[in-house]
């Protein structure tokens, strides 16, 4: 089957093999494709308010499922900040194919850390707090990151550091945060990268096919050198597992079976948070 590019993405990949340098936002497309903000609006419900970069072209079902998995469901009688995870299948004839980089990490990483050509993993801050100059009552909004790598741990901790400043600054923050991912280097499998945003410095190991499970060489590195102290960030997607089932510990070979067989689970669970992480500790 044929697979086809969006025709932001194919100038970019066009004009990069032409002219041999890097061109603005290539090396963001390495980490993420977009970054969303989902707003609830009284007449039409969830809707987009921004994507950015703004060449980025989702289509319309894309946009669809990622206002509504924007929001957690049965959420109202909670007030605060809250993370999640999602996934959704890309739309026919808007998969894409992969440049040289992107063959190469997706030879040297693991299969579950993989470049993703069928999915959109979409890493979710949501916000609700009371507002009494909102007729809903309600200031109610997401800031979403979507990627292809499904990095929970480092686009959680991203977000962590983002979404606060983001709900104060608006878009301004935004396309600052945009313009220091464009600087990062590209992702690389067995390598321990250093990636600035915000004035923190986040280091960050991805592990490859050929290292052992459960280990990681990051290192502690010189306080001297590196004010403030960076962000460390031992596995990109590791979850707690003890976390997401500690609660049905007693019935975990039979959900292990379920998934082995192929079966419908329904999983809920205390908080949003949680509950994705369950789901994806389940279909790893």
């Amino acid at each position: 089957m044929e697979l086809w590019e969006p025709e932001s993405r194919c100038r970019r990949v066009q004009h990069y093999a032409a002219s041999g340098s890097t061109l603005p936002w290539d090396r963001f497309s390495a980490w993420l494709e977009c970054v969303c903000v989902v707003t609830f609006d009284l007449e039409l419900g969830q809707a987009i308010e921004l994507v950015y970069p703004h060449d980025v072209r989702l289509t319309e079902k894309e946009k669809t499922s990622i206002c509504y998995l924007s929001f957690p469901d049965s959420y109202s009688g909670c007030l605060g900040d809250t993370q999640f995870s999602f996934r959704i299948r890309q739309s026919v004839g808007h998969k894409l194919s992969m440049n040289g980089e992107e063959e190469k990490y997706n030879r040297d990483a693991p299969v579950v850390l993989q470049w993703d050509r069928a999915h959109y993993y979409g890493f979710v801050y949501f916000r609700q707090v009371k507002d009494s100059t909102i007729k809903r009552g309600y200031f109610q909004k997401s800031l979403v990151l979507i990627s292809r790598l499904p990095f929970v741990n480092l686009f959680c901790s991203l977000l962590q550091l983002v979404a606060p400043e983001y709900f104060e600054k608006l878009e301004p923050c935004l396309e600052a945060v945009c313009n220091e991912i464009d600087q990062w280097p590209a992702p690389v499998p067995g390598k321990t990268l250093s990636l600035p945003v915000m004035g923190v410095v986040i280091q960050v190991w991805i592990p490859s096919k050929n290292d052992k499970i459960g280990t990681s060489p990051l290192k502690q590195p010189n306080q001297e050198n590196l004010l403030p102290a960076p962000m460390v960030i031992p596995t990109v997607n590791e979850l707690d597992f003890f976390r997401c089932f500690q609660q049905i510990l007693i019935h975990i070979q039979m959900v292990w079976e379920l998934m082995l067989l192929g079966e419908p689970v329904i999983v809920m669970a205390t908080s949003p948070t949680v509950s994705s992480d369950t789901v994806l500790a389940l279909t790893r």
